[in-house]
Parts: structure tokens; C-alpha cells; sequence
């Protein structure tokens, strides 16, 4: 009897010691590959407009995940952002990670390493039942795929993040133009409606609020429209108008095609043209809603000083606004439209976070874009910088603030239109083509189609 408890006890011991040194000696084993995996490294990431507290959350908590990885953030002025970033690419001391206006993904496609299919990581898990280790585990995930793009994100994202069905970068948020007007003016001018459409309301308006002296001279405007270089994102409104109106911008071959009627509209009618007339009209002194020339100051300059009554801007706007002008009385409404058009058509701008595919971490620093854009650290980003979402997922509760509404409103019917090599070029010969259109209006249509030549350069 005792003969057999003492067998039994030594088969017990016998087992226990099988499995502490099968279990926890075999999983705590950690290859050449993990150890590589888990090697301290540290990813640059360059940025514009946001400052580090608005990714502290975000960074931390990937951290937290991967303690080895380090993320060094910085924030560049935008006046010097592109000149920095290319020279720095070219110098190989560029950083990992980088933000893109969508304008300029093709422009830096040979610069950008696209987001691979597969990405391997090394995670820290505790194993073992009894006596708990940490150990190395390297688990390879799925990369978010241009299908999913489609599904996840507004349509404006698919159009300048995927490229030959490869993802050159992932948005945190997607700012629309909308309408800033100054309350303070309105009510004075008795001003009841804030308007909605480009009629004659919002042209009537216009006229009441643009005061001149007795020199001519304007001293309060009613809309900062018809020039180009003093008014913000002036590519923005007229692209805007022309894509309102009808113009069809760019055909599926890629040829810009401002003066091509489309089908459904009249024979003859050029809707970009028409667009081109109605904007320069606000700078044309022959006109009655002259209201803006190109002595005038930056449109953001005129509307912070309370010498602009409608102003056209972006969420990003708005702190600039409240630092400039901590008092200035404003509102801001949804993007005017053209009354009887079936939809609304609205204007997109953002941004895009993508990959340097000089850095020597690209899975890693893929890893991180991919986390900082899923919905809830986009959701935290979002809060602390005040900008409207880029995925779906996040935007109704945005339609419930009232600052965020107007822009995340129109989320899902803003667009963008150029796809070519150099997106400043084009803004440039845009504003060419309206200064021009200024100085000969009668060859206007000479004007939009120069610039429709130019641009189509900058494409192909």
C-alpha cells in the first residue's frame, strides 16, 4: 500500500516536471526572428498643422503594445513643410512617416513605400498556467485593402489614396468647404437669411454688404470671390463652382475638359466657363456685385478684422479665426449650391499619412498608420483637433456638434478632381486663368482653355 502511494507521488512528480519543461520551456523560447522583432527602434514621424498632444493618446497607447517602438513626432511649419520634407527624402535623413496633402500622392508615389498585403509584428504574451512568463510572439495581420477603403472610408479617399489598386496612404480626417459669415455685419445690413444658394439672394446680400468710399475703394466686402492670389484656397471655389455647375473636369481618360459640355447639358453650353464668368464678376468693377479686387488683403486677414462678411473656409479655419480674432462674432453654414441641382456637390481637403520607402522600418511604420487610423484612435485624434472624420463609422455623432456639423455634413457628397504629378502647379495656372479672365474677359474661353493645356501637362 504505502509502496504504492510513494509510486503514485513520483508519477505525479514525474508529470509536473514534463510539463514545466514542455510548456513554459518550449513557449519561452524566443528565435533570432522575435529577437530581431523586438530590437528598440525608433520611427520619425513628420507632420503639419497638429501639435504633439493631439497624438499623445494615440502614440501611448501603441506603445503600450509595443514597448520597443518609439515614435519621435514633429511638427513643421507649412510654409516650410515640402521644401524640408523632399530635401530631407533626398538626403536620406528624412523621416519614417509623413503627412500628404492628397493633392500630392502622385507626385510622391516613387517617394512612398505602398502599404503591404501582409504586415508581421512582435507582441509580449504571457504564457503558462501555473508560473506565468512573458514571451515573444510574432502574429502576421492582414493590411487594410482597397476594397475595404471603398466601405470604410468617404468616396473622396479612395480617389487619392489608392493608386494602381495599391494604398499610398490612410487619412485621419477629411476637412469640406463651408460657408463663415460675420453676424455682426449681417445684422446690421439687415441680412435675415443666411444663404444657401448662389442666386440671387446670396447675390443681393453680396451687394448690401460691400461698402466703397467716396474714392472707390472698397472698405467692407460682401464675399472674398474673383481674384486669386489673396483669396484662401481660391483653386478650392472656383473647382468648386465649375464641378456645381456641370463641368465634368476631367474625363475618365484623364484629360481635363473645362469647356466639354457634358451629356445632359444644352449644346454649346460650357458649364466651366460659366462658372469662370460668375466667379470673376466679384472683381470686375463693371459689375454690380463687384465686391473684391486684388488690393484687398488675404481673405482670412479681411474676415478676422471684420471687413469680410462671407468668407470660404475649412474646419481647419476656425482656430486660426478664434486666435486671430478671439471676439469676432461669426457663424458658420453649409457650402452654397446651385438651386435646382438634384445633389449637392462639395469640395474635399486632407491629408494622408503615408510611408517613406526610404525608412528601414516599413512594416513598423505601416503598423502604426493603420493603428492611429482605426475608428477609435481616429475618434481621439478627432476630439482634440476639431477636424471632421474621414471614416463613415465616426461621422454621425459629429452631425451632433454644432461646430463640426457644417463640414461633416457634406462629407459624403465632397469630392476632389485632380490626379495629376503637381497639384501647386495646377493651383498656380488656375489662378493664372482667373487673373487672366480679369484682365480680357471678353476672351475668356481663350483663358480656361490655356490653362485646361497647362494643367493636362502636369497630368501626363
Amino acid at each position: 500500500m504505502q509502496k504504492n502511494i510513494k509510486f503514485k507521488l513520483l508519477f505525479v512528480g514525474l508529470i509536473l516536471i514534463f510539463i514545466a519543461t514542455s510548456a513554459f520551456g518550449c513557449k519561452n523560447t524566443v528565435g533570432e526572428e522575435e529577437k530581431e522583432k523586438v530590437q528598440p527602434i525608433t520611427l520619425n514621424y513628420w507632420r503639419v498643422w497638429d501639435g504633439q498632444e493631439t497624438f499623445a493618446d494615440i502614440i501611448a497607447a501603441y506603445k503600450a503594445i509595443h514597448p520597443n517602438i518609439t515614435i519621435n513626432y514633429k511638427k513643421l511649419r507649412y510654409e516650410e513643410y515640402e521644401k524640408e520634407l523632399i530635401d530631407s527624402l533626398a538626403e536620406n535623413r528624412g523621416p519614417d512617416i509623413f503627412s500628404l496633402h492628397a493633392g500630392w500622392s502622385r507626385r510622391y508615389q516613387n517617394k512612398i513605400m505602398p502599404l503591404p498585403p501582409q504586415i508581421t509584428m512582435a507582441y509580449p504574451v504571457i504564457v503558462g498556467t501555473l508560473k506565468k512568463e512573458e514571451t515573444i510572439k510574432l502574429i502576421t495581420t492582414s493590411s487594410i485593402n482597397p476594397n475595404q477603403i471603398r466601405d470604410l472610408f468617404v468616396d473622396s479617399v479612395y480617389d487619392n489614396a489608392v493608386i494602381n489598386n495599391e494604398i499610398y496612404g490612410l487619412p485621419l480626417s477629411v476637412d469640406t468647404m463651408a460657408l463663415f459669415y460675420n453676424r455682426d455685419l449681417l445684422n446690421s445690413a439687415g441680412v435675415v437669411n443666411i444663404p444657401q444658394y448662389w442666386n440671387e439672394e446670396f447675390l443681393a446680400s453680396v451687394k448690401k454688404l460691400t461698402k466703397q468710399n467716396s474714392d472707390g475703394i472698397i472698405t467692407q466686402s460682401g464675399a472674398a470671390l474673383g481674384s486669386s492670389g489673396n483669396i484662401e484656397r481660391y483653386s478650392d471655389i472656383l473647382s468648386l463652382l465649375m464641378m456645381q455647375n456641370g463641368a465634368e473636369m476631367t474625363t475618365a481618360d484623364g484629360d481635363v475638359s473645362f469647356q466639354r459640355t457634358p451629356k445632359g447639358l444644352a449644346a454649346g453650353y460650357a458649364p466651366g466657363l460659366e462658372a469662370l464668368r460668375f466667379y470673376t464678376d466679384f472683381a470686375n468693377p463693371i459689375k454690380e456685385v463687384y465686391s473684391w479686387n486684388k488690393e484687398m488683403p488675404d481673405s482670412l486677414q479681411a474676415f478676422t478684422e471684420g471687413r469680410l462678411a462671407f468668407f470660404f473656409g475649412y474646419a481647419y479655419h476656425i482656430p486660426q479665426i478664434k486666435a486671430q480674432a478671439p471676439r469676432l462674432n461669426f457663424g458658420v453654414s453649409k457650402m452654397l449650391q446651385i438651386e435646382g441641382n438634384p445633389s449637392d456637390v462639395n469640395f474635399a481637403n486632407f491629408w494622408l499619412e503615408t510611408v517613406s520607402n526610404r525608412s528601414a522600418y516599413t512594416d513598423e511604420a505601416w503598423d502604426f498608420v493603420q493603428f492611429a487610423a482605426r475608428a477609435e484612435n481616429a475618434k481621439n485624434y478627432l476630439a482634440k483637433a476639431k477636424k471632421p472624420a474621414a471614416l463613415r463609422s465616426l461621422i454621425e455623432p459629429q452631425l451632433n456638434d454644432s461646430e463640426l456639423n457644417p463640414f461633416a455634413s457634406q462629407l459624403l457628397t465632397a469630392r476632389t478632381w485632380y490626379k495629376g504629378n503637381d497639384y501647386n502647379a495646377a493651383e498656380v495656372i488656375v489662378g493664372e486663368m482667373i487673373e487672366q479672365a480679369l484682365l480680357d474677359p471678353k476672351n475668356m474661353d481663350k483663358a480656361i482653355g490655356t490653362a485646361a493645356k497647362k494643367i493636362q501637362q502636369t497630368i501626363k
